[in-house]
């Protein structure tokens, strides 16, 4: 095939032409990183790109597929992970000046698992500073949403979302501590997913909050996310909170066979006047398409969903300050605005605040808990409206209701399954009126990822939304 073809393969796609010998793993490096130096001026979607580092592992992958050691299937598939990623001799800069020439002297667990399954490390995805929300003066250039240059690819795994869906790489890791992986998913029309806690190594991430920081895919399909997953899930002894739990064969799982599976409907969420009617309208559509698929439909309640914004930000906002306090005490003014604030805010929440946020926070996780004793799975939408535009200035806090309504808008939507910790994936379900990409949110019970692919590969085959591209 054409070179100038084959970013435009899914990754399942690419893996098994590699596979094949119809594809090598140097053509498909090569053809990746000459897309990204033609499109990525106008997405900033790398901090740095690893040219030499990805042609040498490529040419190492092509002599060992061609005397037979065949890895698997990530074996010379073109990735690339955010910089909140350690990669040995490269530095990894958390989207911050701070850390602009920190060069770590290992791989995290997640960059070791990838390179032992034989995948080719493209580059370094941008990121919103310390993955601590919106970062208005981004330190490596403030990254665009393929889809709509005035809009974001959502944050904070800014770059994983942008890269993926510009075919600027074959699929990506991102983190997710409140939706950090299903916001960019949703905005660029993509699948990403939030795996259990505990079912990915941490072990070489730099963290935030260290009781709701995972890492996970985003792909451009629901088998590459699997497939993805699959290889950076496990135990890992350097993490003593990763479970010796068997990583299942998800892509095995995607048989399209949805009969008999319990769906409960979010129908609060889905009728809540935050969400905007394109919104609402798409996930209405893919809710009757998973009861056409043969899904038991059934109504189910999160009535406490509305609190978890400002549970979670009790939570996250002090873990990270309290993570990060050298940098605070002598280095703040090198931080962005919003970072400044974000931090120092959680270095003055008191102790019996916390512990509030915590009380709430099982009170949360037990209600998601007993949501999924009754159904299998609940879908929802991922956001209630689409990528939001490029910020021209820093945010402005005007009144409270305004910080209320803030806690309430999109953290509502996906806080509660960072907070019960349980698996959460976003699909694309439509677009808005004005081509913006919407997503379907499916969450499951702990450690049931191959029940909540499987829904997700039967909605996503069954409809034409990962078949589009962004006009870019």
């Amino acid at each position: 095939m054409n070179k100038e073809d084959i970013p435009f393969l899914s990754a399942t796609e690419l893996s098994h032409k590699l596979e094949n010998k119809e594809v090598s793993p140097v053509e498909a490096t090569e053809a990746y990183l000459e897309r990204i130096d033609a499109v990525d001026s106008k997405l900033k979607s790398y901090i740095t790109v690893c040219r030499d580092e990805a042609l040498r592992d490529a040419a190492d992958a092509e002599k060992a597929i061609a005397r037979g050691d065949y890895k698997g299937p990530m074996h010379g598939v073109p990735v690339a992970v955010k910089d909140q990623i350690w990669t040995k001799g490269i530095r990894t800069t958390v989207g911050s000046r701070l850390l602009a020439d920190f060069v770590p002297n290992e791989d995290a667990t997640v960059v070791t698992k990838l390179k032992e399954a034989g995948a080719i490390l493209l580059g370094k995805l941008n990121m919103s500073e310390f993955a601590c929300g919106p970062t208005h003066d981004q330190a490596f250039g403030l990254p665009h949403n393929p889809w709509n240059l005035e809009r974001s690819p959502g944050g904070s795994s800014s770059g994983s979302g942008a890269a993926t869906a510009a075919f600027l790489c074959a699929t990506a890791l991102g983190e997710d501590t409140g939706g950090s992986v299903r916001g960019p998913a949703t905005s660029c029309g993509l699948v990403g997913i939030r795996p259990t806690h505990g079912m990915v190594s941490r072990h070489g991430v730099f963290g935030l909050s260290w009781s709701m920081d995972i890492v996970g895919p985003i792909s451009r399909t629901v088998a590459d996310c699997a497939m993805t997953l699959e290889a950076i899930a496990g135990y890992d002894p350097k993490d003593m909170y990763t479970w010796k739990t068997p990583v299942p064969h998800y892509q095995k799982a995607l048989d399209g066979d949805i009969k008999g599976v319990k769906v409960g409907v979010l129908n609060e969420l889905i009728q809540s006047e935050v969400v905007e009617p394109d919104v609402r309208n798409a996930v209405l559509n893919a809710v009757g398409v998973l009861g056409e698929l043969g899904a038991e439909m059934e109504e189910a309640s999160l009535s406490l969903s509305m609190y978890s914004g400002i549970s979670f930000a009790a939570l996250w906002a002090p873990e990270g300050a309290a993570l990060y306090r050298k940098y605070i005490t002598e280095q703040l003014d090198k931080y962005d605005y919003n970072t400044q604030v974000q931090l120092l805010v959680g270095a003055l929440i008191p102790a019996q605040t916390y512990l509030k946020a915590q009380k709430l926070r099982d009170l949360i996780r037990r209600q998601v808990l007993e949501a999924l004793t009754k159904v299998d799975v609940l879908v929802l939408p991922t956001t209630p409206s689409p990528a939001n535009k490029v910020p021209s200035e820093h945010p402005k806090v005007s009144s409270k209701e305004q910080v209320k309504k803030g806690y309430w808008g999109r953290r509502g939507f996906t806080n509660p399954f960072s907070l019960a910790n349980v698996p959460a994936l976003s699909v694309p379900c439509g677009f808005t009126a004005d081509g913006l990409p919407v997503g379907l949110q499916i969450v499951g019970r702990p450690f049931e990822e191959e029940l909540v692919f499987k829904v997700a590969h039967a909605y996503e085959q069954s409809t034409p939304w990962h078949k589009r591209r962004p006009p870019i």
